[in-house]
């Protein structure tokens, strides 16, 4: 995939500058210890005009991630939400994927940075794992002991976990991972939260071993308008196998039914669970339509 051209700008330490001339230094922390935090933001083209959903509240989170790893933020973030908005003007981009990433200046020891950057791209594209129901299986890798390293921090180094995830259910011949925790329990996918349904009621894990998403987030919201029932709890492996139907949900990847976890089916036809109606509704959020129930 394409990510930039000859004349795609990209935001870098308070300038916008062609993405084919930026650079970094090779002896960044960030290159040689992922040391870095990053988000995924994305951008819809609404009758409204291009809205950036919950811009402020993806940046606060960049923040957080930063003072949790000892990383230093020293931005505005409503003056961040503004540059991004003129970032996708620049590139001409609507419907967007945006990527902010902190990053640090060249060290070698293992001391939190005393100089750090920020930049700032854009790129179009679609839904991560596409419109389609995923075949997902659970994975041999489990999520880091929230112990290790803080697991609501999103930090570049905690991905080589899920990239080996994805990778190891890719050649399998599944979509998607799911990972298990330390104690086996379920955690989430590689770069998504999981929601399961059981009997009219859905489920999601609690905090504390998971990143808590922000999509993650607004689908609890949505549940209490749409009054259904969602529960935090510890999810085991069995639980997700027994389930009705379930889905993956995140900036990235939106809502997105799972099909079967390793070779078991979910029973519920997906156009009659909880997850497709909740699809459905937070297409309508993004887009900024009033019609909750329009179809997508």
């Amino acid at each position: 995939m394409q990510y930039y051209n000859s004349s795609t700008q990209l935001y870098l330490n308070g300038e916008f500058v062609p993405a084919k001339d930026a650079s970094t230094d090779l002896y960044s922390q960030s290159l040689h210890y992922g040391y870095a935090v990053f988000e995924g933001i994305r951008a819809y083209n609404t009758h409204n005009g291009t809205r950036i959903f919950k811009a402020k509240r993806h940046y606060e989170r960049l923040k957080r991630s930063c003072e949790l790893v000892h990383i230093p933020f020293e931005w505005d973030i409503d003056e961040l939400v503004r540059q991004t908005y003129k970032l996708l003007e620049l590139n001409n981009l609507k419907d967007a994927y945006i990527r902010p990433l902190v990053y640090c200046n060249p060290n070698m020891t293992l001391s939190e940075p005393s100089s750090v950057n920020i930049m700032i791209c854009a790129w179009e594209w679609s839904a991560y794992l596409g419109s389609k129901q995923v075949r997902v299986c659970i994975s041999s890798y489990q999520r880091p002991n929230p112990k290790s390293t803080p697991m609501e921090a999103k930090v570049s180094g905690h991905y080589v976990n899920s990239i080996l995830a994805t990778t190891e259910a890719k050649s399998r011949g599944y979509d998607e991972a799911v990972l298990l925790d330390q104690h086996e329990f379920v955690a989430e996918a590689p770069g998504a939260n999981i929601f399961i349904e059981k009997s009219g009621k859905l489920y999601t894990p609690s905090l504390g071993h998971i990143l808590p998403g922000i999509t993650r987030a607004t689908v609890l919201q949505l549940c209490k308008s749409l009054d259904i029932e969602c529960i935090e709890k510890q999810i085991t492996a069995r639980d997700l196998k027994q389930a009705d139907a379930a889905f993956l949900c995140g900036t990235a990847v939106e809502i997105i039914g799972m099909k079967s976890i390793d070779e078991t089916t979910f029973p519920l036809k997906w156009s009659d669970s909880l997850g497709a109606t909740l699809q459905r509704t937070y297409k309508c959020l993004v887009l900024e339509k009033q019609n909750y129930e329009v179809f997508i």
